[in-house]
């Protein structure tokens, strides 16, 4: 039986507005205390998520944040358009300020996002960072300051929390 549920956006970002706080302060406390065992529970708990959570009724992340483009990505998607990585990057990418000074998408949401369908025009040579998001496998150490960010980002990453919070993961 297919337990998803379309995500209703409005209502999505006015629950994560709200709490926010308390599971950023959760998570700061997850990280402080590296509790035994904790990325073998988010991994149950992350497939409970996929479960519930269809990303092509939401795509708030390719509405709203852009991935960075590693040199393989860069390399990959131009050599798809048949442009060299320079005419790639003048196309449609920009250096982000400060830092490390990643290729980003010049603007949001991503050109290779189709509005209509919520669907990736490019999806099966999509940057790794697409790839890869909203990061809920990785090493929960690794990336508890990305999923900070994206509990108000993304609606898998907000439930996923929601879930820790109330199964008591806990150091």
């Amino acid at each position: 039986m297919n337990k998803k549920q379309p995500v209703n956006l409005r209502s999505f970002k006015a629950k994560a507005r709200h709490r926010k706080t308390g599971m950023r302060r959760f998570l700061s406390k997850l990280d402080r205390e590296n509790p035994r065992g904790l990325d073998k529970k988010i991994a149950v708990l992350e497939k409970e998520v996929w479960e519930e959570i269809d990303c092509l009724t939401c795509a708030n992340c390719c509405k709203t944040m852009t991935p960075t483009f590693n040199n393989k990505d860069l390399k990959r998607i131009a050599g798809h358009f048949n442009m060299t990585i320079p005419e790639f990057k003048k196309k449609w990418l920009k250096q982000e300020r400060g830092g490390e000074r990643d290729w980003i998408n010049k603007w949001t949401p991503c050109q290779f996002l189709d509005i209509q369908t919520n669907m990736c025009s490019i999806y099966s040579i999509r940057p790794d960072d697409c790839a890869g998001f909203p990061h809920l496998s990785k090493k929960f150490k690794d990336f508890e300051h990305i999923h900070k960010q994206n509990v108000e980002l993304c609606p898998a990453t907000y439930r996923l929390v929601e879930k820790m919070m109330a199964n008591g993961v806990q150091g």
